[in-house]
């Protein structure tokens, strides 16, 4: 690493991405002894942020393990980015969780505040903060998540929510014990992070100057949303995201008469559906036609596992290198705090 990256990078967020694949060992240990009492169908996360998105991973992942698992019934797993607890918080056999990377999240407090008044079964997830300490006093589980390095940032902690409450999942009898599996494919990871960060830094040069917009199929469309928020939080820049087929019936003509200098990173699992596969190279065609450009990337992995989070991990070297590119320091979110000094006030 030059003298000028570490002067830009000033909480080491490289390490951040580095140490991403141990994550999900520690994350199931944090949730190794808990065990709500009741047989719940549905699961809902409350959460902002990168205190959230993992939920969106997680049904992606769960879907297929139930797939997969004739003896393991479905469930749902509902995602409250909300101040109040959405209308299935409430259905009966439903087990809350609160997540809060920072354990102060006002929203996420709010709704832990809700879930208690109404003696909804819930567990709380945090660092430490509010959240950690209204557990306590109403005698909630809580699965305290570790503070690898100051100003280490939410959207980076991905591993320890998912991996906690996979391990939750598991002692709740949902899904079936994956640890081995998820063990050794996120040994896996680490063995290709020095390629994934190469093709992060190519990434990044052909992005800069760009407006990005990333797509995915339906499965992994919430993988298409993890890209646009890493590319906003570590980039500081504008992103969108969609899907295909959806996105060939209406945003698409929006190219048309394009506003803005485009990019759309396209991420095709080789397995999606016959038809839609088609679609990524035809839409191409037609976007280059309107001079805007694309990119086509596989989703490497032999399991969704794998598919998730080396896309993501892709995403985080892509981003962090843009941020370089543009002279930002990619760990910081200032408009955010910013925004809640205004708020407090």
């Amino acid at each position: 690493m030059s003298l000028d990256v570490k002067k830009l990078d000033k909480s080491n967020f490289r390490q951040f991405i580095l140490d991403s694949p141990s994550q999900f060992e520690i994350g199931m240990s944090l949730a190794q002894n808990i065990k709500i009492p009741g047989d719940f169908r549905n699961i809902v996360v409350s959460g902002m942020g990168g205190s959230a998105l993992p939920a969106n991973l997680l049904k992606i992942y769960c879907n297929d393990l139930v797939k997969k698992n004739s003896e393991y019934k479905p469930f749902e797993i509902y995602i409250n980015r909300y101040y109040s607890l959405p209308q299935q918080s409430h259905y009966p056999n439903t087990l809350n969780i609160i997540s809060s990377y920072s354990g102060n999240t006002e929203e996420t407090i709010s709704s832990l505040e809700e879930a208690d008044k109404a003696s909804l079964p819930f567990v709380g997830m945090s660092s430490g903060g509010k959240v950690e300490g209204l557990c306590k006093r109403y005698g909630v589980p809580h699965m305290k998540l570790p503070i690898p390095y100051p100003n280490f940032q939410p959207r980076m902690g991905t591993g320890y929510f998912f991996g906690a409450i996979v391990q939750l999942f598991i002692n709740q009898g949902l899904i079936p014990n994956t640890s081995t599996e998820i063990f050794s494919s996120a040994k896996e990871l680490s063995v290709q992070m020095e390629n994934l960060e190469q093709k992060g830094i190519k990434l990044a040069t052909k992005l800069k100057g760009k407006t990005l917009l990333i797509y995915a199929s339906p499965t992994y469309k919430s993988v298409a949303m993890v890209w646009k928020i890493k590319m906003n939080e570590n980039a500081k820049i504008p992103a969108f995201w969609n899907f295909f087929p959806e996105a060939n019936h209406n945003e698409m003509v929006g190219f048309t008469n394009p506003q803005a200098k485009f990019l759309i990173i396209m991420l095709k699992d080789p397995q999606d559906h016959e038809r839609n596969l088609k679609r990524y190279e035809a839409t191409r065609q037609l976007l280059k036609e309107k001079g805007v450009e694309s990119e086509v990337i596989a989703m490497e992995g032999d399991n969704v596992f794998s598919k998730i989070f080396t896309s993501i991990i892709l995403a985080d070297w892509t981003s962090y290198y843009l941020a370089l590119e543009y002279g930002q320091d990619p760990t910081p979110v200032d408009m955010v705090e910013n925004l809640k000094k205004i708020l407090a006030s």
